[in-house]
C-alpha cells in the first residue's frame, strides 16, 4: 500500500456512537522513530473500554484526542525498523490504533509473537490476548474460586465471560452464566459448558433476581461482573455469605448520559461480600505466565475461544457498534490486511 488508512475520532460521543463521530482518512505511510519500529496492521481488537476512550474524563488511560485514530490493540508484521531488536517481517502484538500503519516507539508495549503456535494471529487477540488474560487473572487470582463454589458471569456470552466461565469449571465450580436471547444462553451450555443460563431479556428486577436464584439456589460465591445496571442490581440480591465480586466491566452503562452505579449497596453489607475493581494492566509482568497456561488449556480441547471477525477497516464503525447490540459472536476482531 502506498497510503496509510486512519479511523479518526473526530467529535465525542454522546451516548452511543454515531457514524458522524468518526472519520476515514488517509495519510503517507509513516517511517519509524528514532529506534523505533513501523507496524502493518494486520488483526485489531475491539472492546468495550474503546467507548470509555473516546470520552474526555478521567480514567486509567488517557482520552484518545479528537483528530488521532481510535487506540487498539493490534497484531501485525514489522513494516520498517530503527529498532534492533524488532525485524522487518517480524510478527507483533502491541498497544496501537485502527490504521493500516502505526508508529510503535521504543519502550512501549510491543512484543514478539508466534503465529506458528496459533491457528490465526487473531488469537492473540482473543485467548492469548487481553481477552483471555483478564479471565485468567480476573478470576483464578483476583476472585480464587474454590471448587464446589459457584460462579455468576454476567455478559456470559461475550468474549471474556465465555472464557471465564470455562475457567470456572476447570477451577472446579458450579457455573451460571446471564446473557441475552435463548441462543446465547444455549452456546453457554452446548458450546462452554455452563451449568446453568439466565436469560436477562423481557424480565424485570423482581423476575430476573428470581431466575437467578433459580439457577443460583445457594446464591453465588463469585461475581464476575462484565454489565452492571440493572444485572448487576439483580445479581447482588442473589449473593452468597462472603461473595466476591470481581468488577471488570459495565457495558449497559458505557453509552449512558448518567451512570448510576449500584444502587443497592446494602445487599453487599449484609452478605459481607467484597467489590474489587479489576483492570487487566495490573497483571502486565505475568502475561507471558498466563499466555503459556492458557495456550495448554486450548491445545488440550479444555478451552474454546470463538472470534467475530469482521473486515475491512472501511468498517470499522459497523463492526464497533456490534459491541453494543449484541450482535458478536465472540471475541470481535476487526481483519484489517
Amino acid at each position: 500500500m502506498t497510503v496509510n488508512r486512519r479511523f479518526l475520532l473526530v467529535r465525542r460521543p454522546a451516548g452511543e456512537p454515531v457514524e458522524e463521530d468518526f472519520a476515514l482518512v488517509e495519510a503517507p505511510v509513516p517511517s519509524p522513530s528514532a529506534g523505533g519500529i513501523v507496524v502493518r496492521n494486520h488483526f485489531a481488537s475491539l472492546d468495550p473500554a474503546q467507548r470509555g476512550w473516546m470520552d474526555d474524563a478521567p480514567s486509567y488511560m488517557p482520552p484518545i484526542r479528537l483528530g488521532d485514530p481510535v487506540r487498539a490493540t493490534t497484531v501485525g508484521v514489522v513494516h520498517a525498523s530503527d529498532n534492533p531488536d524488532f525485524h522487518e517481517g517480524q510478527w507483533v502484538m502491541g498497544l496501537n490504533a485502527l490504521e493500516d500503519y502505526s508508529v510503535a516507539a521504543p519502550g512501549g508495549f510491543t512484543m514478539p509473537i508466534d503465529v506458528a503456535a496459533v491457528a490465526s494471529p487473531s488469537n492473540y487477540l482473543s485467548a492469548l490476548g487481553a481477552v483471555g488474560l483478564t479471565a485468567y487473572f480476573g478470576l483464578l487470582e483476583v476472585a480464587r474460586p474454590q471448587p464446589g463454589e459457584t460462579l455468576l458471569v454476567s455478559g456470559a456470552a461475550g468474549a471474556v465471560g465465555s472464557a471465564v466461565g470455562q475457567l470456572g469449571k476447570i477451577a472446579g465450580c458450579r457455573v451460571v452464566g446471564i446473557a441475552g436471547g435463548a441462543e446465547k444462553c444455549r452456546r453457554l451450555i452446548e458450546n462452554y459448558g455452563f451449568d446453568a443460563a439466565v436469560d436477562y431479556k423481557g424480565k424485570d428486577h423482581a423476575a430476573l433476581v428470581a431466575a437467578i436464584a433459580e439457577a443460583a439456589p445457594d446464591g453465588a460465591n463469585v461475581v464476575f461482573e462484565n454489565v452492571g445496571g440493572p444485572v448487576l442490581e439483580a445479581e447482588v440480591f442473589n449473593l452468597a455469605l462472603h461473595a466476591r465480586v470481581v468488577l471488570c466491566g459495565l457495558i449497559s452503562e458505557y453509552n449512558a448520559p448518567e451512570k448510576l452505579g449500584l444502587r443497592n449497596l446494602w445487599q453487599v453489607l449484609t452478605r459481607r461480600a467484597t467489590v474489587h475493581g479489576f483492570l487487566i494492566a495490573d497483571y502486565a509482568h505475568r502475561f507471558a505466565e498466563g499466555g503459556a497456561q492458557m495456550a495448554q488449556w486450548l491445545g488440550e480441547g479444555r478451552l474454546r475461544a470463538d472470534e467475530d471477525v469482521q473486515e475491512g477497516l472501511e468498517n470499522a464503525y459497523a463492526a464497533f457498534m456490534r459491541l453494543f447490540s449484541g450482535a458478536n459472536t465472540g471475541k470481535l476482531v476487526l481483519k484489517i490486511a
